[in-house]
């Protein structure tokens, strides 16, 4: 019997913007979430590396200046290779792939082997970078026309670029992939007559922690960008534009701007924090720390609920328990309608919102999100109504809930409605770190953001005790400092048990050391 040919898979070249998951498009982010295997490089930034699903194949093919870790033609065979194999292809690239970024020429040897594929422009770097810095590319008293160049040729950095032709133009200047050829660019259009205090900056590592920014002279750039350390990536700016830079610069303003935040988070569950932090001028990267796994039939739940009565407690300690307490009812044949007279007890405003989204109230809520708390709570309300609680939680919960239940009484009855593991995607079966996780950890975290004791435990196995140790650990509460403290980590715990409270709390601390204090 003749074999069925395997069906070609598809390919999507897709840029990834500057660096911040924010400026990836849409389109981008959906071809993303489709995608069996990735080909990334070294210039996507971490927080889009984030966003890459889990089970996919990841494969890193970074090419940087001087040391190419995977040669041009052995990535245009992966591509064939992955799509031959019938897989969705997601080759991901820094800034736009069509400029600088070799995308035509792998999209050439796709076109020629009949693989079906489709392109997502990217935000570019050399628009986008600048800007991160204060520097417009276009400015009508300052520049009509805009060229970009990249500083970095198939021969040598520098070499082939029409310095008479770019001098007699004017307008503004762009140079990507420019650093090891500053000397020879600024050299060459003074040799070509532009003035050597023609306004100059680079701008090294846009919308990441690690963004600095030189302000010169043409004359004078090489030696102030040598001596600020600055090093790829970098984009070039030459024109009366960056004389704008002061006067427009925003993001240096923010009071994280230059912080590095993990936020280690359940897997599946988006990050408010995320936004928060991004939103205040971190490089915020979330990392999938914990999986929720739902225990298929929750032992003696149907009897539990069986034996409620009016004016008996169901008590949630986590925004995941409610959803999977609701389906795990369902699937045991009963509904909220069972539910009649019992009175419901959240942890924090997002576990109760869990709750009313199944139009239920919720009666009581402690001042401060933390289970001792409501425990407390708890006991107090049933002293003066009776009743009993039933706590669907998880099989790794602690005992800080129950306490004061027990001090005081109270019938508690539990039953387990999940877990909570570490997601595997991260490291391989021997327990290797994988290549997305390499590119997520490098170089390492300035804090790490923890909002339950199991995201310390699952962090501390993906990236290991030491990698936590190097970092500071910013907590939710009591119960997850203990656990960050366990592995020696230095911690800042937010005052009030809310997300808000924890960049709050992460404000106050850089602004202390930026200050001269002690964070």
């Amino acid at each position: 019997m003749k074999e069925t040919a395997r069906p070609k898979g598809h390919i999507w070249l897709v840029g990834a913007g500057p660096g911040d998951a924010g400026l990836l498009t849409r389109s981008g982010e959906r071809a993303l979430a489709r995608a069996d295997v990735v080909l990334f490089d070294h210039l996507v930034g971490r927080s889009v590396l984030a966003l890459i699903p889990e089970g996919a194949e990841c494969i890193f093919v970074g090419k940087e200046q001087g040391f190419h870790t995977v040669p041009q033609e052995r990535i245009n065979a992966l591509l064939r290779e992955k799509a031959a194999e019938g897989k969705c292809v997601v080759r991901l690239k820094g800034g736009d792939p069509f400029l600088f970024g070799r995308g035509g020429e792998e999209l050439e040897g796709l076109k020629a082997a009949g693989i079906p594929f489709e392109v997502v422009p990217g935000v570019t770097s050399a628009i986008a970078v600048p800007a991160a810095a204060g520097i417009p590319a276009s400015h009508r008293d300052f520049a009509s026309q805009v060229h970009i160049v990249t500083g970095h040729t198939r021969h040598a950095p520098g070499d082939g670029i029409d310095y008479a032709a770019l001098a007699q133009a004017g307008g503004t200047l762009i140079f990507l992939m420019g650093v090891t050829a500053l000397t020879g660019i600024c050299e060459g259009l003074l040799a070509a007559g532009m003035p050597g205090g023609t306004p100059a900056a680079v701008v090294q590592q846009g919308y990441t922690a690690g963004q600095k920014r030189v302000l010169s002279t043409l004359a004078e750039l090489p030696g102030d960008a040598e001596a600020a350390g600055v090093r790829p990536p970098a984009v070039t700016v030459i024109g009366g534009v960056c004389s704008l830079a002061e006067s427009l610069d925003y993001l240096s303003e923010k009071p994280l701007f230059g912080v590095s935040v993990a936020v280690a988070r359940p897997k599946d569950r988006g990050s408010k924090l995320t936004h928060l932090l991004s939103g205040a001028g971190a490089e915020a990267v979330e990392i999938p720390s914990i999986r929720t796994v739902a225990i298929e039939r929750p032992w003696g739940l149907t009897e539990q609920l069986a034996q409620l009565a009016p004016g008996d407690w169901v008590a949630f300690t986590s925004p995941v328990a409610p959803p999977l307490f609701f389906t795990a009812m369902r699937k045991a044949g009963c509904d909220v309608r069972a539910l009649q007279g019992v009175r419901f007890a959240a942890i924090g405003s997002a576990t109760a919102a869990r709750v009313e989204s199944h139009a239920l109230p919720v009666d009581l809520v402690p001042a401060h999100y933390m289970g001792e708390a409501l425990g407390e709570a708890l006991a107090e309300a049933i002293a003066r109504e009776g009743g009993k609680v039933l706590l669907p939680r998880s099989a790794r919960g602690t005992d800080e809930i129950l306490r004061p239940l027990r001090a005081a009484g109270v019938d508690v009855r539990e039953v387990t409605l999940y877990d909570t593991v570490p997601p595997r995607a991260l490291r391989g079966e021997d327990g290797a770190p994988s290549p997305l996780l390499e590119a997520l950890a490098a170089p390492g975290f300035d804090w790490i953001a923890f909002t339950s004791a199991s995201t310390v435990e699952g962090m501390a196995e993906i990236l290991g005790e030491d990698a936590l140790r190097k970092s500071r650990a910013l907590c939710i509460g009591e119960q997850t400092r203990q656990a960050a403290e366990r592995y020696g980590m230095e911690t800042r715990t937010a005052p009030q048990a809310t997300l808000e409270a924890m960049v709050d709390t992460l404000v106050e601390a850089v602004r202390m050391e930026r200050s001269g204090g002690h964070a």
